[in-house]
C-alpha cells in the first residue's frame, strides 16, 4: 500500500498522473485489502469453530460411566429412607475412600455427618446422587437400590442446598423456579417467602423480575444461600441433602440460614454434611468418620461423653473461636 501510494504520489509529482489516478489507486487498494482482511477474520472464526466441534464431538464420544440398567424403573419414595449398605467407593483403585461404610437414616429425622477433611463426607453425597456408583456394597433411598432405578428419578427425590450456590444471568424468578420445572409465580413466591427471601425482594428495583448473577445485582452470600433454599423448596423433595451449607458465612448469617434450613427439615428426611460442628449439634444422630470408616455415631451428649474423635473436633472448634471472640477484645484493650 506504501508503495503504491508512493509511486503515485511521485507520478503526480511529475505530472505523469493526475489526482483522479492518485484516487483511482487509493479506491483499488482499499477495496482490495478491506476483502481481505475481512477474509482473514473469517479463516480464524472458522478454525475456532472446528476446534470447538472436535472437542464437542470427543465429549460426546466419551464413554458414560454411570448407566441405567435396560428397563430400569423410575424410583417410588414411599418411606424416604436412606442407608449405606457395606459401601465401598474409591475415584481412583489404589485410593479407597470410604471402607465397607454401612449407616441407615431414619424417615423425617436429621443426620449430620462429620469428621476430618479427606474423611469422604463430600463423597457420600456424590453417591447418593448416584454421580458415581461404589465398587462394592448398596446405597438405598427408600429401601431400594439406586442402581437398580433410573438416575433421574433418583436426582428427583433429593434436594440439595450446596456450600456455593451458582446463579444465572437470569431474573431472580428463573432463578428460584430452576428447582422445578413449570413452576408457576405463586409457587415461586411462597417458597421465597419460606426461604426468608421476602425482605429481599421487597428491596429490589423489579422484584421478582431482577437480573441477578454475575451480569445483574450481586447478591451477597447469605441470599445466595437462601436463594439455594427457595430452589429446593420449589422442588419439594422428600430427601434433603445440605453439604455444608453455611460453611462460607460468617456467624450471625449462619445462624438465620440455620434457622431457616431446621424450618424447612422438618418433615423431611435430613442429612447434614458438616465441618463446623456447632451447626449440627442439635441433630438426632452424628456420624463420626475417619478414613472412611465409621468410627462414632450417636447424638452431641452421647459422643460428648463418649471422649472420642468427635469430642476432640468439638473441644478444639470451641477453644478456636474463644481465641476468635477474645483477639478483638485485646485489640481494644
Amino acid at each position: 500500500v506504501a508503495g503504491a501510494m508512493a509511486y503515485t504520489v511521485w507520478g503526480w509529482s511529475t505530472g505523469a498522473l493526475t489526482v483522479g489516478d492518485l484516487v483511482l489507486v487509493n479506491t483499488y487498494l482499499i477495496q482490495l485489502f478491506r476483502p481481505l482482511d475481512v477474509l482473514g477474520w473469517v479463516y480464524r472464526t472458522i478454525r475456532q469453530g472446528l476446534i470447538d466441534m472436535a472437542e464437542m464431538f470427543r465429549l460426546i464420544d466419551t464413554d458414560i460411566e454411570v448407566k441405567d440398567k435396560l428397563g430400569a424403573p423410575a424410583l417410588i419414595v414411599r418411606t424416604p429412607t436412606v442407608a449405606f449398605d457395606n459401601v465401598t467407593f474409591g475415584y481412583d483403585p489404589g485410593r479407597i475412600i470410604l471402607d465397607r461404610l454401612s449407616f441407615e437414616v431414619p424417615a423425617g429425622t436429621t443426620t449430620a455427618i462429620v469428621g476430618p477433611s479427606g474423611a469422604g463426607k463430600s463423597t457420600i453425597g456424590r453417591l447418593l446422587f448416584r454421580f458415581y456408583d461404589p465398587q462394592a456394597g448398596r446405597v438405598l433411598v427408600g429401601g431400594e437400590n439406586i442402581a437398580d432405578v433410573t438416575q433421574e428419578s433418583v436426582r428427583a427425590a433429593i434436594g440439595i442446598v450446596p456450600q456455593d450456590s451458582v446463579l444465572f444471568n437470569e431474573s431472580l424468578a428463573y432463578n428460584i423456579a430452576y428447582g422445578a420445572e413449570g413452576a408457576d409465580q405463586a409457587m415461586i413466591e411462597q417458597a421465597a417467602q419460606d426461604a426468608a427471601l421476602t425482605a429481599l425482594v421487597s428491596r429490589l428495583p423489579d422484584r421478582y423480575d431482577t437480573m441477578v448473577g454475575e451480569r445483574g445485582l450481586k447478591l451477597s452470600g447469605g441470599e445466595k444461600q437462601r436463594v439455594a433454599i427457595a430452589r429446593t423448596l420449589v422442588k419439594n423433595p422428600p430427601i434433603l441433602l445440605l453439604d455444608e451449607a453455611t460453611s462460607a458465612l460468617d456467624t450471625r448469617t449462619e445462624q438465620a440460614i440455620l434457622a431457616t434450613l431446621r424450618r424447612i427439615a422438618q418433615g423431611r428426611t435430613t442429612i447434614a454434611i458438616a465441618h463446623r460442628l456447632s451447626t449440627i449439634a442439635d441433630a438426632d444422630n452424628i456420624l463420626v468418620l475417619d478414613h472412611g470408616r465409621l468410627v462414632e455415631s450417636g447424638d452431641h451428649v452421647a459422643l460428648i461423653r463418649h471422649g472420642g474423635l468427635y469430642a476432640e473436633m468439638w473441644n478444639r472448634q470451641a477453644s478456636e473461636r474463644r481465641e476468635e471472640s477474645e483477639t478483638p477484645a485485646e485489640a481494644a484493650e
